[in-house]
C-alpha cells in the first residue's frame, strides 16, 4: 500500500498540501500518484508569480507511460517552485512527500485548506482505485 502521512492534506486528483509557517502551502503528488505514474522523466512548472484558481491546471509531470496534470488544491499565487525537479525529476518517484515537493503556495482566502482530504478519506479514495 501506498505511503500516505497523516500530518497533511489530499485532493481527490493525488495531490498533496503540507502547511509551512506564514500561510504558504507546499504542494506535491501523492506517493500513490507516483507509483501509478512509474519513472517521470519530466515535470512542467507554474511560473512564480503566477495566479491560480481552485481546480486549475498548473503543472505537468511526464513519466515514460503518460502526462498527467498537476491541479491547484485552493486559489492561490505560485511563490516558489522545485526547480531541481528540471533536472531531477525523479525525486518525485524518490521522496513524494519530501524533496519532490512541486511548488509552493499562498492561499487567496484563510480557510481554504479546510474542504480537503484527511489522510484517512484519501487512503480510502486511492485504495477504490
Amino acid at each position: 500500500m501506498s505511503n500516505i502521512p497523516a500530518d497533511l492534506k489530499y485532493t481527490r486528483s493525488h495531490e498533496w498540501l503540507k502547511a509551512l509557517p506564514e500561510g504558504i502551502v507546499e504542494i506535491g503528488i501523492s506517493d500513490h500518484a507516483q507509483q501509478s505514474l512509474g519513472d517521470l522523466v519530466f515535470v512542467e512548472l507554474p511560473e512564480v508569480g503566477r495566479s491560480l484558481a481552485a481546480g486549475e491546471a498548473c503543472a505537468v509531470v511526464e513519466s515514460v507511460k503518460a502526462a498527467s496534470d498537476i491541479y491547484a488544491p485552493v486559489a492561490a499565487t505560485v511563490v516558489a517552485i522545485n526547480v531541481q525537479l528540471a533536472e531531477a525529476p525523479e525525486l518525485i518517484n524518490q521522496d513524494p512527500y519530501g524533496r519532490g515537493w512541486i511548488m509552493r503556495l499562498k492561499p487567496t482566502a484563510q480557510g481554504a485548506v479546510s474542504g480537503l482530504l484527511s489522510a484517512h478519506d484519501y487512503q480510502a479514495l486511492a485504495a477504490a482505485g
